[in-house]
């Protein structure tokens, strides 16, 4: 996901602004005006200006210090107050409600050094000191309606603010990092359930014999002080109960915003099973072998494939085989049409990692709030979608009056971070669903495919008193990060939770090595990771590594770690923390994926007003589209060799320090070209770096290629410039990154955004004779419609829509590269040092050609019988010709994948005695020696 792209329906805000409300926080802040303060015209005060209670703009980062929003007056006195009824209110000066208060002490110089490091966002706030808290009275206090509050010399409440807890909570209760959380079994087989929740009154356990019993039963919890953890032991027969807790606990965001005690029945965090629709935890023991499947205690798992080795083909659950005829009715878009091992998808899928594709990176597949998990309870689009035009608004405005209620989401909307998703399982009511989600496992590795999981734990569906909300019904204003204002940050799109506090940063850890070790998942695909601390990733990689196949039946330190590593909104430039965003990372061994060469390819930008800005891959200056967004022809080969060095950078796996001769003939390190201001290269080994030209965020390859090409641009050339634009993907250092149906020609008829567009954009069939999905309407309007103008002619073109032999042509020319990049080391040099040493661009200058890029790789002394592979990239209309001294006398000719493929234009490709390299029009060959 590239910001500010939504994925799913942006939540209502729980704090909206009022005019007391900026009052109050202009009066907060005044005293940081100084002079420009003391210079606006005196007025008197009103009697509560300084208050509003319904805000959060203090914070108590640890047991003895409070941040205050402003300059201390000397005159005036500060106080904690907490209010076991929460009902404080200030009028005419004074204050109702407090149950406790402790006198603050103002802390000359404001917060120390190592607070400020911690709270980097809150440096500039003035410090106050509570003294010593008995524990009785800290913990008390946390469990109230909180405030500081500022009196002048007379006693009068002069301001007064809610208090941010997390800080705190963490300091106090820093011994709940090593609780064991949620259902844990003894050999017995009994339950010991245990939830954190510090700062509520009471929890209880709530126990059900089944889904639909509304009669449940009610059970102690007892609280361990130190921890903040409540915990109940059970009975084995508890196996098999549905529960649920009841939580009481103060709520900011209850009652409006005001504050309230609220009494929560929530499910657990920590869910391992639910009911149907997540209204109820399922109490299981994952290690029950009737939860096994046949061959699940004797597994075959093809081979672990080190990051700058692997290929990931990213696919949605309900899009494998929703389409599938082949799939019984019954099982399609589910867990189960994995394990059909002779459907139409399953067989190529197996095809694929024959041709040589190592892992199967499925889109969210935990539990969702945007899907009805009962079928019936969905909804399908009424209309005869097929029947209208190509170009037609239909389609778009059928799938709109039922995409709340279908049964397609991407799923970038956690609900139950830890449970298989119920509506991909043929029975969401209980434990199916963990079996179902195994055997899906099961049948990828037995299809040759190692697996992995898209994890979004940047955000949650819902927060505060919502009806999904799970975490901050259980902690208030804890698991989520906070604004200055004490409202929830959203710039993900929906609620940001906070890996920066230890809980929260504990669940992401306790979360992944649930999936890896009780699931045999093989890596984890970080959603908007940029939004996480560097150092919640770097213990997550820890924990994983501990894992051994003796002990939990996984070699952790193989499973793959990558993320998207973007840079943007509260946290930005480590604004609160130091980030997992992608210079941030170089070093970890943790992926990010590498944007520069996939707008180098693509051209522009995702979120360009004119979509056909052409780059490398889609003609630019060398085949221009004619649309002014690209300027003048000095403009276009200006961007082009910029484009150029781009993608060249992207071939060496983004590396940061790669030297290598410039198209300005100057030399040059990677981490000096310029990418929008930004280093171009960023990584230290080319194994941090995902490779990709096309995901399932913005348009497909080729719905980008329909809109940048020029019209009138011939099928074959259509498919030719999709393999070309690919290649530099698959040829390059570092993980290779596909877009599921992309090898296919895979449209979404120009969505850019089809994250609730319904299986109708999202169609991939295994037929060719079902086309591409290109021209089945105008793009859905929610995200699309600015864009109709461009796209209308287009999807109208019936020349757009490709048929058999050009999907085939497609399949068949990605499977050769595939077959290409496994058949030599070259593409998968392990170091930046080997990379420097043996990667090079030999035409790369100032006399290099425009849209022409020539990579060679010695290979000398690697396994393999060739001493060298050179590939030339052509993205030109015409033939062209490279000379490489390297090459000068050496036995050199076509890899023999091209040699004997089936497109007779790549095998018009040849090399002489001098060196010279003759590649025909938009066409990659690669060429061998020895």
């Amino acid at each position: 996901m590239r910001p500010p792209h939504a994925r799913s329906e942006r939540p209502p805000s729980r704090r909206g602004p009022s005019a007391s409300a900026g009052l109050a926080a202009a009066a907060l802040l005044l005293p940081l005006l100084g002079a420009t303060a003391a210079a606006l015209p005196a007025e008197p005060a009103a009697p509560d200006a300084g208050v509003d209670l319904t805000e959060q703009r203090a914070h108590w980062i640890d047991r003895s210090t409070v941040l205050w929003p402003g300059d201390l007056d000397p005159d005036r006195t500060y106080t904690l107050v907490s209010s076991e009824d929460a009902d404080l209110a200030v009028s005419g000066g004074e204050l109702d409600g407090a149950s406790t208060s402790v006198r603050l002490t103002a802390v000359p110089g404001g917060p120390t050094g190592e607070q400020r490091a911690a709270w980097p966002h809150l440096a500039e706030l003035s410090a106050l000191e509570t003294g010593r808290i008995n524990g009785p009275r800290l913990r008390e206090a946390l469990t109230g309606q909180l405030a500081v509050v500022e009196r002048d010399g007379d006693g009068t409440v002069t301001g007064a603010t809610g208090v941010q807890i997390p800080g705190v909570l963490d300091d106090v209760y820093a011994a709940a990092a090593e609780a064991d959380l949620g259902a844990v079994w003894d050999a017995g087989g009994r339950p010991t359930v245990s939830l954190w929740a510090p700062t509520a009154r009471s929890v209880t356990l709530e126990l059900y014999e089944d889904s639909a019993d509304d009669t449940p039963r009610t059970v102690r919890m007892r609280r361990d002080h130190r921890t903040g953890v409540w915990s109940a032991r059970g009975r084995a027969d508890w196996a098999g109960s549905f529960y649920t807790f009841g939580v009481r606990v103060f709520s900011p965001a209850a009652d409006g915003g005001r504050g309230a005690v609220v009494d929560n029945r929530v499910t657990d965090p920590y869910s391992v099973s639910l009911s149907t629709d997540s209204a109820r935890s399922h109490l299981v023991d994952l290690a029950d072998p009737d939860l096994a499947p046949e061959g699940w205690s004797d597994p075959v798992k093809p081979a672990a494939v080190s990051p700058e080795a692997a290929s990931v083909y990213e696919l949605h659950v309900r899009d494998h085989s929703v389409s599938d005829d082949t799939v019984p009715a019954g099982l399609r878009g589910t867990f189960a049409a994995f394990a059909r091992s002779d459907s139409a998808g399953m067989r190529e899928l197996a095809a694929l990692a024959e041709d040589g594709l190592d892992y199967v990176h499925l889109l969210p597949a935990f539990d969702i709030g945007s899907v009805p998990e009962d079928p019936a309870d969905r909804a399908e689009p009424a209309c005869d979608l097929a029947s209208s035009a190509p170009d037609s608004e239909e389609q778009q405005a059928c799938v709109a009056e039922v995409r709340g209620r279908d049964a397609f989401n991407w799923g970038y909307d956690p609900y139950h971070y830890t449970v298989p998703e119920g509506s991909y399982s043929t029975d969401p009511d209980g434990a199916a669903r963990v079996t179902e989600f195994r055997r899906m496992v099961g049948g990828l590795n037995g299809a040759g495919l190692r697996v992995v999981m898209d994890v979004v734990y940047n955000h949650t569906h819902q927060a505060g008193q919502d009806e999904q909300s799970v975490l901050d019904r259980v902690v208030p204003g804890y698991y989520h990060r906070l604004e200055a204002d004490g409202g929830v940050a959203t710039s993900t799109c929906c609620p940001n939770t906070a890996p920066e506090h230890l809980m929260m940063g504990k669940l992401v850890v306790d979360s992944v090595v649930t999936w890896a070790r009780e699931y045999r998942v093989d890596g984890f695909r970080f959603d908007l990771m940029g939004h996480h601390p560097k150092q919640n990733m770097l213990d997550l990689r820890a924990a994983l590594d501990e894992l051994t196949p003796e002990e939990d039946g996984v070699d952790g330190s193989a499973i793959l770690l990558y993320g998207e590593g973007w840079n943007f909104g509260e946290v930005a430039d480590d604004a609160r923390f130091e980030q997992a965003t992608q210079a941030n990372m170089a070093g970890t061994g943790i992926g990010t994926f590498n944007d520069r060469l996939r707008d180098g390819v693509r051209g522009g930008g995702p979120f360009d007003a004119d979509p056909g800005v052409q780059g490398f891959g889609s003609g630019l200056y060398t085949d221009p589209n004619g649309s002014p967004a690209n300027g003048t022809a000095e403009e276009q080969l200006a961007r082009l060799l910029n484009y150029q060095d781009l993608v060249k950078v992207g071939l060496t796996g983004n590396l940061r320090d790669y030297r290598f001769t410039a198209s300005s003939g100057e030399e040059t390190t990677g981490a000096r070209v310029d990418y929008n201001g930004a280093p171009a290269g960023y990584t230290l080994d080319p194994g941090e770096a995902v490779t990709y030209v096309d995901a399932h965020d913005n348009e497909t390859l080729y719905d980008a290629l329909a809109y940048k090409l020029p019209r009138d641009t011939p099928m074959d050339d259509r498919v030719r410039m999709q393999a070309l634009s690919l290649g530099t993907a698959v040829f390059g250092q570092g993980t290779v990154f596909v877009h599921a149906g992309t090898e296919r020609l895979r449209s979404k008829s120009l969505d850019r955004n089809s994250y609730d567009s319904g299986d109708w954009f999202n169609r991939l069939s295994w037929d060719c004779a079902d086309g591409n999905n290109f021209g089945v309407g105008l793009p859905p309007a929610w995200d699309n419609e600015d864009k109709w103008v461009h796209a209308r002619p287009l999807l109208a073109d019936p020349a757009l829509v490709a048929d058999c032999a050009a999907i085939e042509d497609g399949r068949e020319r990605f499977g050769e590269m595939l077959r290409i990049r496994e058949s030599t080391p070259a593409f998968a040099l392990g170091t930046a040092e080997e990379v420097q040493a043996r990667v090079s661009f030999p035409t790369s200058g100032a006399d290099e050609l425009p849209g022409v890029i020539t990579m060679h790789v010695d290979t000398t002394g690697l396994e393999g019988e060739w001493s060298s592979v050179t590939v030339v990239f052509n993205a030109t209309p015409g033939t062209v010709e490279q000379d490489v001294d390297a090459l000068a006398g050496a036995d050199v000719r076509l890899h023999p994948v091209q040699a004997e493929s089936a497109d007779e234009v790549v095998r018009e490709a040849s090399a002489d005695a001098a060196g010279t390299l003759t590649v025909p029009p938009r066409t990659v060959a690669v060429f061998v020696a020895g």
